[in-house]
């Protein structure tokens, strides 16, 4: 089943809605329209080898679950799954009379404390994260690691390309001795030092993640004791990759959108996140998932970046610990009854098949 197949067999569209931003109450002059729907295989396909379980078109801005898959997401309080089940009735385009087998109170549990507010709170380490790549932009020339490496030096020390100029030496005329009982600290020699043979030079290139040791005689006096921050070379690796990895595939309008606004954090994003903290919320205290944001004007100013960042993280730690206590009070399951998803999924499917029997062959 592909979307273009599904789009020609609209009986087999169980469920099609208006979603995203128009949904949410948040849409703004040049919001995408999004659409989210459930559907069910053909008797036929669903027997055989060509069972799908979501579709989507070439934008992914339309997405259908197959119906199985719809309720195993559901007993898992997945937030996508309870927006769907429960969009507001002015953004639903059809609605099969068996969807009302599908009872939204039957399935939320405790389970959303996890599903929202912790889905939340990957979001808000996305925008850290993003915080942090604009105010601490990586430079596109890669460090090695000499940058990373220190000499003893008048008391104190000194990076080791320093401490090299100071000397007149090039790193690829010194050798590396390790220092007995010491992690990453090693004895410094140079070149004019040995009388035979060759020091293989502190590192093997620009690319090299870690020195190279040579072979030193015995009675030779080292010239310094040099140290080399491993651990800070590789957090600086992985944050080079993530940053560039990230510049090459940012959305280009939403970082300008940031930029314009001078707040250093994505603002839609964080609007988002504050949506879910409030529908976490919601659902402990009300047991209902409220789609329709009465909430617009609070998470539209998130989105037009009249919050600090770090105003917004205090919020959202307030907002996480009531969340907390909400769930600890709630009379919700700790989860979702699976055998009442699966008797409904059994249900659906037999009364399905048997109205449209026709359909088996197709």
């Amino acid at each position: 089943m592909t979307y273009a197949a599904l789009k020609k067999r609209q009986e087999l569209i169980l469920l099609d809605c208006i979603s995203g931003s128009t949904a949410y109450n948040l849409n703004v002059a040049g919001s995408d329209i999004d659409k989210k729907g459930i559907f069910i295989m053909p008797q036929k396909q669903l027997y055989g080898f060509e069972h799908t379980q979501q579709i989507a078109n070439d934008n992914n801005d339309e997405v259908y679950f197959e119906i199985g898959r719809f309720l195993e997401l559901l007993t898992k309080n997945n937030p996508n799954i309870l927006e769907l089940l429960n969009t507001p009735r002015e953004h639903v385009l059809f609605r099969h009379p068996l969807m009302d087998l599908i009872k939204p109170e039957d399935f939320l549990s405790k389970l959303c404390e996890d599903t929202f507010a912790g889905y939340a709170q990957t979001q808000i380490r996305k925008a850290k994260g993003l915080n942090k790549k604009i105010n601490r932009p990586i430079d596109s020339e890669r460090k090695s690691i000499l940058d990373f490496c220190f000499v003893v030096y008048d008391n104190g020390s000194i990076p080791l390309m320093e401490w090299l100029k100071v000397k007149g030496y090039r790193q690829e005329e010194c050798g590396l001795v390790n220092l007995d009982h010491f992690r990453s600290v090693y004895l410094l020699f140079h070149q004019s030092q040995i009388a035979e043979g060759w020091l293989k030079g502190i590192s093997s290139g620009p690319l090299a993640d870690d020195i190279q040791l040579s072979s030193v005689p015995k009675g030779v006096e080292h010239l310094a004791v040099m140290n080399f921050n491993k651990d800070s070379y590789s957090v600086y690796c992985k944050e080079y990759k993530e940053y560039h990895e990230w510049e090459a595939n940012r959305n280009e309008q939403r970082y300008q959108s940031t930029l314009k606004h001078g707040k250093s954090y994505d603002a839609k994003n964080m609007m988002h996140t504050f949506r879910l903290l409030n529908m976490a919320e919601e659902i402990a205290i009300h047991h209902k998932v409220i789609v329709k944001r009465e909430d617009r004007d609070f998470l539209l100013k998130i989105r037009n970046g009249e919050y600090e960042f770090n105003e917004l993280i205090c919020l959202v730690e307030e907002k996480l610990e009531n969340i907390k206590i909400a769930y600890q009070k709630s009379t919700l399951p700790d989860k979702p009854a699976v055998h009442v998803a699966e008797k409904v999924l059994v249900e659906i499917r037999e009364r399905y098949y048997k109205t449209n029997n026709n359909l088996y062959n197709l």
